[in-house]
């Protein structure tokens, strides 16, 4: 008789337990819901979580506020969330930095991207720029590649920092490629790009948005994009892959939607599907692509998988070309 009430009383509190997730699914969002952009204002991430932000609460009928909480190569933001009531009123816009590239490179984080933080959906990428000073005698990354190899160690490259995403970009077309580029840490995008654009460094490699307007007016050469194809915000520079054996080739930077670890799945559901509905309508995908951006906004499921992806290739370059990221 006891082991029947004890069974019985299992079944009660599951049921209870399934009406209640049902019923907050139902009322879900009845608040304001924050998004945390673990980037200052004005970046790349901050414009796209804005933008996504303003149209999900005009979509959902409730304030979305966008919250920015910086520091620690974006850390700071993702622990704030990692940490947080999973209740769906909390979220994160990250990028690969704090969820994938920081963690492989060593960077010491007080959670675990794995499980603390749950995937919701990839928003969008833009791809990385091997972007070359003028003075550089080649015009695409096939003639750099050339020039490269026969002049081992006489070329470098900046990048945002150690263990940054650009830096597995530049030590994987060294591997791939055969060469012999030097790479040149920099404490941020801004300096390096500076760098490339007075001729201190042959090359940088940056984020897509800020080297748009410098190409336009001849100030810097885009050797290539690192996404798998080309990008539609420079659809005549040709993409690192196109070359022979390099289709594997792909480093991107990346804007995804996370939850605390537990949120109801109800609620990550919904939010997912209506991510997807946002990135293809037209004035958002508009705006988006004007950001250099390439609209996705694919399910929990898929953008697992990719996160699995993503793993997999960055711990292989990692540990082939020993990088680690800044104490």
């Amino acid at each position: 008789m006891r082991m029947i009430a004890v069974v019985k009383f299992i079944a009660i509190f599951i049921s209870s337990l399934l009406i209640l997730n049902t019923a907050f699914g139902a009322s879900w969002p009845d608040k304001p819901i924050k998004i945390i952009v673990p980037y200052p204002p004005g970046g790349g991430v901050d414009a796209v979580a804005r933008t996504y932000a303003q149209r999900l609460g005009e979509m959902l009928n409730v304030n979305v506020i966008v919250e920015n909480k910086s520091g620690a190569s974006g850390a700071i933001g993702a622990d704030f969330v990692a940490k947080s009531t999973p209740d769906g009123y909390t979220f994160l816009i990250a990028s690969p930095a704090e969820v994938v590239v920081g963690p492989i490179a060593g960077q010491k984080v007080p959670y675990n991207p794995k499980t603390d933080l749950t995937p919701i959906s990839l928003i969008g990428e833009t791809p990385l720029v091997i972007a070359a000073h003028p003075g550089v005698p080649a015009k695409n990354i096939s003639e750099f590649i050339a020039l490269a190899k026969v002049n081992p160690g006489k070329y470098s490259y900046g990048t945002p920092g150690n263990g940054s995403s650009m830096q597995f970009a530049g030590e994987s077309l060294n591997a791939i490629a055969g060469l012999d580029v030097l790479h040149i840490p920099y404490k941020g995008a801004a300096p390096a790009l500076a760098d490339a654009l007075g001729g201190q460094i042959p090359i940088a490699i940056v984020g897509m948005p800020p080297t748009i307007a410098h190409a336009k007016t001849g100030k810097i050469t885009i050797l290539a994009v690192t996404s798998e194809k080309r990008s539609s915000a420079m659809p005549d520079v040709m993409a690192v892959a196109e070359l022979p054996g390099m289709k594997a080739y792909r480093f991107t930077n990346w804007m995804g939607l996370f939850a605390p670890s537990k949120t109801p799945s109800d609620v990550l559901s919904k939010l997912a599907i209506s991510t997807a509905k946002i990135v293809r309508e037209p004035l958002i995908r508009e705006k988006l692509l004007s950001l250099g951006v390439e609209p996705i906004g694919n399910s929990p499921r898929e953008f697992s998988e990719f996160l699995k992806q993503e793993y997999s290739t960055y711990s292989k370059i990692a540990g082939e070309r020993n990088i680690k990221a800044s104490d």
